[in-house]
């Protein structure tokens, strides 16, 4: 099983064994234990899952929550089927019930979100407009301003891909701290001046007509845009510090 189908794996499958079965961690402790995996998840997020009814941690009796591993696994499941799949959250909790009425047996295999094998090319998802406002919380004149600021493309007759569902998700968590919708055009400027430098260093491969030269092409894309997402994000954190005096 790859890593995907790991982290989606049934709760009762992924409680580590003896004693720390029945510890309880703080949202600050589970946050760290999902950071590694799911670097974009936030506290905010965590409670907001927890007000949609998919997670129900435990409480003390000043009212900090406590999770146990079972919670822990659970928010996997929905983390996952949400970066992989791109599932509206009715589709996540109606997965998570139809495995809490099913009986568990002690050698049953775990279970994964449907799909979460493999990941998705997100240019082969299509996500229906209602599914992309309910999944990021996005309003129709958010979406429509996207649209026409060019950063999404809806494609006949109403649908987006899956980069398209990654970018609102990411503007609509960027306008909660107070960014503009105008202040993104600096994001797409950026983006293009990084695709046409890319484009020039795949090039000499995307000429090559042989099938083996465009899956190295198709690789080296993919290892461009993770060595891109790691120095942008070094960059701003280094920025941030040195600004925040740390």
């Amino acid at each position: 099983m790859n890593a995907s189908g790991a982290a989606a794996r049934d709760p009762g499958a992924s409680r580590p064994q003896g004693g720390r079965e029945q510890a309880l961690m703080s949202i600050g402790e589970v946050l760290a234990h999902l950071r590694t995996e799911f670097p974009d998840t936030t506290i905010s997020k965590l409670r907001f899952l927890e007000a949609e009814g998919l997670v129900d941690p435990q409480r003390t009796a000043s009212g900090y929550r406590k999770y146990s591993w079972n919670d822990i696994a659970r928010l996997r499941f929905v983390l996952t089927a949400q970066r992989d799949q791109y599932l509206p959250l009715r589709v996540i909790r109606e997965q998570l019930e139809q495995m809490e009425s099913e009986p568990v047996a002690p050698s049953r295999p775990a279970l994964v979100a449907v799909g979460a094998e493999k990941a998705a090319d997100p240019s082969d998802t299509r996500v229906p407009r209602e599914d992309v406002m309910e999944r990021t919380g996005a309003t129709a004149e958010v979406l429509d301003e996207l649209e026409r600021m060019g950063l999404v493309t809806a494609r006949p007759p109403g649908w987006y891909d899956g980069d398209a569902v990654v970018i609102v998700t990411a503007v609509v968590g960027l306008t909660r701290y107070g960014l503009e919708l105008r202040h993104l055009r600096g994001f797409r400027a950026a983006s293009d001046r990084e695709v046409g430098l890319f484009t020039q260093l795949l090039a000499p491969l995307v000429r090559q007509s042989d099938p083996a030269a465009r899956a190295r092409a198709n690789e080296t894309a993919r290892e461009l845009q993770a060595l891109s997402q790691r120095l942008h994000a070094a960059l701003v954190r280094a920025g941030l510090r040195s600004e925040l005096g740390r």
